[in-house]
């Protein structure tokens, strides 16, 4: 069972992202602030929930939390400042898209740097313990989904559609044998040493 609050403020933001181990595409981040009145059974750790359960959860969590938002930083971008920095730069800009500004932030994982004054807690796995970081998991989830499978029909090879930009074994098969997209992070290791690729 998710707990509601991690703090007694009531507008306590949770911040999440995915796409921090692709090869390709966006890292993307999403921050909420839930209701007091929130409940729901089905929440969870999108990594918990299949794809079916996620998109009946997306309008949901956006109708009822009381603010949302969703931010991608993009492969430029993350060549340029590296996918820690990235990750954080997407969570930050998630938070800038509230429409109220968060009393404290609590962040899945252990890695944050302070937004502006406003106090805040990494938590490790926190997707799985608290209902707003589990809702910013399934925002960020879905929107990157949805992003990958619009420029998988850019490039149908790679089968973004089903790998999302992860790094599957078909995945790299394609990127031996097509090369790399625009949409590909120059800064990865997108090979193993074995199938070495000419950038």
């Amino acid at each position: 069972m998710l707990i509601f609050k991690h703090t007694k403020h009531t507008y306590e933001c949770g911040t999440d992202e995915v796409g921090r181990g692709c090869l390709a595409g966006p890292v993307t981040a999403a921050a909420v602030i839930l209701p007091d009145a929130f409940k729901n059974d089905i929440l969870n750790d999108s990594k918990q929930l299949s794809e079916v359960k996620r998109d009946a959860l997306k309008p949901i969590i956006e109708k009822d939390a009381l603010c949302f938002g969703v931010s991608h930083v993009f492969q430029d971008e993350i060549d340029k400042i590296n996918i820690l920095n990235a990750s954080i730069l997407a969570m930050h800009r998630a938070i800038d898209d509230l429409e109220t500004l968060p009393e404290f932030i609590i962040v899945d994982g252990n890695k944050f740097k302070p937004y502006h004054t406003i106090p805040h807690e990494t938590i490790i796995k926190g997707d799985g313990k608290y209902l707003s970081i589990a809702a910013a998991s399934v925002l960020a989830k879905t929107y990157r989904d949805a992003y990958m499978n619009k420029i998988h029909e850019e490039f149908p090879m790679y089968n973004w559609k089903q790998n999302k930009g992860y790094p599957t074994k078909q995945h790299r098969e394609a990127i031996k044998t097509y090369g790399v997209t625009k949409y590909h992070r120059k800064s990865f290791r997108l090979l193993p040493e074995q199938l070495k690729l000419d950038l």
